[in-house]
């Protein structure tokens, strides 16, 4: 995807910074200012999970322990999504102001960046990139000659899609199998080596970053009441212009396709993989937590597309990615793959398919983690959307009792 255009628009979350700028500022200010100025601007994590930033590093702040650890996941898996490896490469003075910001706030000393192990050829550069902080004094001992001080260091991910769920990532940070932690505790009680940590996306650091600088009520003033602020979006397939789009929250799927100039589109795939597949009949619908939420993924279908190809592609990729450890995502994946054959070869009764569905509701509910929980969307998605379709090419639509 390196040859892939990066499209701008309302570039909020670029312009107008100065590396150290939001450093500089919290240095100066209590650590209850910078938690008020989280909780004014809404921001809810930009990893796909929605989970208020302010609480989050609130609970970590509260905690009592000798250590606390700070951790940004980098560890950008999900199919269709390229907006954090933007931010690394193009702006990690955003990303990393936000982590020493988080660092100040939350207590803690030290900070890892989960870096994908695919994005190993840029570990360099963000190294580099670290030493001229500590150079600067941005980053290290007595930071801005403060009473803080504050550490990052980059630990590559193993390629496993399971760790960027924040407790396998923490495993996976601790030397361990990438396998989710029962909760609770959660991260901000018992995280990394069994320390409060905050776990955050590299995009709600990049965008703490300008909260900080420019205050919540200016964050706030982007997108809608329930997902505020300036979102990033990876999109990419069938359009003249893939890239990466800075918009508001509240963008409908429509606004979006005639911004990357795609025609004859037939599905739009909101939020990876794991997201969910709408039909034109819902292009109206509003990206925002409340209605399409993402992690940042779209993904464009033309007419020329096969769903039930789309649809087995996803679910190969989940098989393959379970970590096997509970049986809902293990044995589920596996059948709702198992069904997708046999309806390529036209074995299967409504019967048989409806009980899939039933299946990967099920799943939703009884998977250990965020990865067997959403599995099964697109399954659910596509097969509700594009029932009439996918049914009239199995195999001719050949229904076996």
């Amino acid at each position: 995807m390196e040859d892939l255009e990066t499209v701008k628009f309302q570039p909020v979350i670029f312009a107008d910074y100065s590396p150290g700028e939001a450093i500089r500022k919290a240095v100066g200010i209590s650590r209850q200012d910078v938690l008020f100025e989280l909780k004014e601007s809404k921001i809810k994590g930009r990893g796909g999970a929605g989970f208020p930033t302010a609480t989050k590093w609130m609970l970590t702040a509260a905690a009592k322990a000798d250590k606390k650890y700070v951790v940004c996941n980098a560890d950008e898996g999900e199919p269709g999504t390229f907006k954090d490896r933007f931010l690394l490469l193009e702006h990690p003075e955003l990303v990393f102001d936000g982590m020493v910001v988080g660092g100040i706030t939350v207590g803690a000393q030290k900070g890892f960046v989960y870096l994908r192990a695919e994005y190993e050829y840029m570990l360099k550069s963000l190294e580099d990139y670290l030493q001229q902080m500590k150079k600067d004094n941005l980053l290290g001992e007595n930071i801005l000659q403060s009473k803080y001080n504050f550490d990052i260091e980059i630990r590559l991910g193993s390629g496993a899609y399971v760790c960027g769920e924040e407790t396998a990532l923490i495993e996976s940070l601790e030397g361990h199998r990438g396998e989710a932690r029962n909760r609770p505790p959660y991260p901000v009680n018992t995280g990394f080596m069994g320390f409060p940590t905050t776990v955050n996306n590299v995009e709600t650091f990049a965008a703490v970053s300008h909260i900080i600088t420019k205050g919540g009520e200016w964050f706030r003033n982007y997108g809608t009441d329930k997902s505020t602020g300036i979102k990033l979006f990876s999109v990419s397939g069938d359009c003249e212009k893939p890239g990466v789009y800075e918009l508001p929250w509240g963008t409908t799927i429509s606004e979006i396709l005639d911004l990357a100039g795609a025609s004859n589109t037939k599905a739009v795939q909101v939020g990876g993989a794991s997201g969910y597949c709408y039909p034109k009949t819902q292009f109206d619908r509003k990206l925002a937590y409340e209605d399409a939420g993402t992690g940042g993924s779209i993904m464009i279908f033309n007419e020329s597309r096969s769903m039930l190809k789309i649809l087995k592609n996803f679910m190969e990729f989940f098989v393959e990615e379970s970590c096997g450890q509970c049986t809902p995502c293990r044995i589920g994946n596996a059948k709702l793959l198992d069904g997708i054959e046999k309806l390529e070869k036209g074995e299967y009764t409504f019967k048989y398919i409806n009980q899939l569905i039933d299946l990967g509701r099920s799943m939703q509910v009884a998977s250990k983690c965020g990865l067997g929980q959403t599995s099964p969307n697109s399954f659910i998605s596509i097969l509700e959307n594009f029932r009439e379709e996918i049914f009239a090419k199995s195999s001719g639509g050949r229904n076996v009792n």
